[in-house]
């Protein structure tokens, strides 16, 4: 499927949880956020929870264009 999220991985650091997005670090979450998002990522895609978390993932109202209409101003 075109548009899955990938690249993502996550590291638990004492009370925090540390998103990596390929390698880089995407963002942390601490305290209530942190403990939400390790029982959420048991029991569902971690990839596609993870790009939700940090807002890295496309929302569906993206669009190509082969030539946009503002190019050149």
């Amino acid at each position: 499927m075109a548009g899955r999220p990938e690249g993502f991985e996550y590291v638990v650091q004492g009370d925090e949880v540390v998103i990596f997005h390929h390698g880089r670090r995407a963002t942390t979450l601490r305290g209530r956020r942190a403990a939400d998002f390790l029982e959420d990522v048991e029991s569902g895609d971690a990839q596609e929870l993870m790009a939700r978390v940090t807002g890295n993932y496309k929302r569906g109202n993206e669009r190509l264009f082969k030539s946009p209409r503002n190019r050149g101003r």
